[in-house]
């Protein structure tokens, strides 16, 4: 088993999050896991110990869980100040939470008015992430884990369904709130702000270890920022996929799930992504420095490949990753 860790994840409430956690908890890991609400996060942090074992056996203390919701700036702020407050190191930090409210035929908006999937998918993310740096500069042989997907890449399975990802010129983030989409063009279209927000993630990251470079931050070492794809996750309970989207056309969505997990086998379980993202989050094996990008492809009916890969040609854009970058700063605060 590895070294304890203290292990921070977003997202953990549910589906693939929760399922790393449990796995985190019982190997010994310390977790902190924002969650949206009070409620949320004492059932959060009372189901995973149950999960993994941990409360009957004594192994180890619950999760830490704060409140930080993903979709108001001024809680993930005050989630931000209380965990610097407590000034304890962080050596893994997960940006895992995701929102897709597919088939949506309005945008949802952010308590600042931002469109929700990219306010909760990225620029959430990116301010937490960045408030959270001196914890990290402090862990030990810190590494940054950002839950992406295939589907940002337009030339994937995943990406070739609906109308592709692409941000443009960022002519609607550069609006500020009240913008529909990330490209300024596009009408709204729920899919497609999805996939805009997973090619975000690829990008923040790619930037985020750059800077990690840049501004001498490391002190001596070389951080490891993994961005990766869990592939095409449906669980049968939890309301998962369907969690945010039930309201629009749920019949297609459940004949989409039965075709694409019970007949062609092409879906990964729930626990399974778990597993992988754990792993990513303390495995020895994924400490290496640099930015990574690992992908969970599909060879066939019921195999799948664990891999290192190329993330698509938009989300190698530098130029791209540091417009977005600075962009997502001025609109959370942190120019």
């Amino acid at each position: 088993m590895s070294a304890s860790r203290h292990i921070l994840i977003t997202g953990a409430s549910s589906g693939i999050g929760f399922q790393a956690a449990v796995r985190l908890l019982r190997a010994g890991h310390r977790l902190t896991l924002p969650c949206r609400d009070g409620v949320r996060a004492a059932s959060t942090a009372r189901r995973i110990a149950t999960e993994a074992g941990a409360a009957e056996a004594g192994t180890g203390p619950e999760p830490q869980v704060l409140v930080c919701d993903l979709a108001d700036l001024e809680s993930v702020n005050r989630c931000a100040e209380e965990l610097l407050r407590r000034g304890e190191p962080i050596d893994t930090l997960v940006l895992n939470a995701g929102l897709q409210y597919t088939g949506a035929p309005e945008p949802r908006r952010s308590a600042q008015g931002y469109e929700l999937t990219i306010a909760v998918n990225h620029l959430a993310h990116q301010l937490l992430a960045q408030r959270l740096l001196p914890l990290l500069q402090a862990g030990r042989e810190p590494r940054v884990v950002v839950t992406a997907s295939e589907v940002h890449d337009p030339a994937s399975a995943g990406g070739r369904v609906g109308k592709p990802a692409g941000l443009g010129d960022l002519g609607g983030l550069r609006q500020g709130a009240g913008f529909t989409m990330v490209d300024g063009v596009s009408p709204f279209d729920a899919d497609k702000a999805y996939k805009d927000s997973k090619l975000c993630n690829l990008l923040f990251a790619r930037r985020l270890q750059q800077q990690l470079r840049e501004l001498g931050l490391e002190q001596g070492r070389t951080w490891p920022v993994i961005a990766w794809s869990p592939g095409l996750v449906i669980p049968r309970t939890d309301g998962g996929f369907f969690r945010y989207s039930r309201r629009h056309n749920e019949i297609g969505q459940r004949l989409f799930a039965l075709v694409a997990r019970d007949l062609l086998r092409l879906t990964e379980s729930v626990e399974q992504a778990g597993a992988l993202l754990a792993a990513l989050a303390a495995d020895p094996a994924h400490a290496s420095g640099g930015f990574h990008y690992w992908s969970n492809r599909v060879l066939g009916p019921g195999r799948r490949r664990f891999e290192a890969v190329e993330p698509s040609v938009e989300a190698r854009d530098d130029g791209l990753a540091a417009a977005l970058w600075a962009i997502s700063e001025e609109l959370v605060g942190l120019n």
